[in-house]
């Protein structure tokens, strides 16, 4: 953690070769989590996300679903997911809907067939952020990519076509977007910026960003218009 210029180190314990996804809770917690969970001997499904303290010790180990592609966290301390097509096609019930929603006790508190209807159905995720009480869900299909928008407070969800191909994340400010896409083992970013017209997200300009690193993997983050990109040990903050 960066605060007023120093840098503090959270020793954490409990991080295992699969570990992939890191993402902030309420009252300075965090949550890590692996990629994939299986059944165990009885039939339960494994967990495969922990839950930390501000200091870093573990407060709760529960299971977010099978094959992430993506996680982040709202202010209320909800966890949102998105699911590749391991999982789709899979026995995790909470996972076959490709986007879900849980709090830090492994509940599901949100799926996308339950209380409303997506265009088609996800194959697996591109990026996601969140805006105050909003998530902003990317994902692609065999129809191609879609932003869906959904509003925790009843579940509801506005979907749009993803102006992009590819991309791996996205932080949204009311009619505006910033996006990004990484270039493998290489410190270049492309950003691209859209505006929300008639209801369709149009692209408005280009740039590329060099950091002096490469970008680290699945470290890009979105969280109320402002995009974190990580690359190597800097942190480069991107406003929407």
């Amino acid at each position: 953690m960066i605060s007023d210029g120093a840098e503090h180190r959270t020793p954490v314990t409990g991080i295992t070769a699969d570990t992939g996804h890191l993402a902030l809770l309420s009252w300075s917690r965090f949550l890590l989590a692996s990629y994939r969970t299986r059944r165990d001997r009885t039939g339960s499904w494994e967990n495969n996300a922990m839950v930390y303290s501000p200091g870093g010790y573990p407060m709760g180990h529960i299971c977010i679903g099978d094959a992430i592609d993506y996680v982040l966290t709202d202010r209320d301390g909800g966890i949102w997911t998105s699911h590749g097509d391991e999982a789709i096609h899979g026995n995790h019930p909470a996972s076959r809907e490709g986007l879900a929603r849980w709090n830090t006790d492994g509940a599901q508190t949100w799926g996308p067939l339950g209380r409303g209807r997506l265009p088609v159905l996800p194959l697996g995720g591109i990026a996601g952020a969140t805006e105050e009480n909003t998530a902003w869900l990317g994902w692609y299909s065999h129809e191609g990519s879609f932003l869906s928008r959904v509003d925790s407070s009843d579940g509801s969800i506005t979907s749009y076509r993803h102006p992009l191909k590819n991309s791996d994340g996205i932080a949204v400010r009311g009619t505006r977007m910033v996006l990004s896409h990484q270039f493998h083992n290489r410190p270049g970013v492309e950003l691209n910026r859209a505006e929300l017209v008639d209801n369709t997200w149009v692209i408005t300009s280009q740039e590329q960003l060099r950091l002096p690193e490469p970008v680290t993997r699945r470290c890009v983050q979105g969280r109320d218009g402002v995009l974190w990109i990580r690359g190597g040990d800097t942190w480069v903050q991107i406003e929407a």
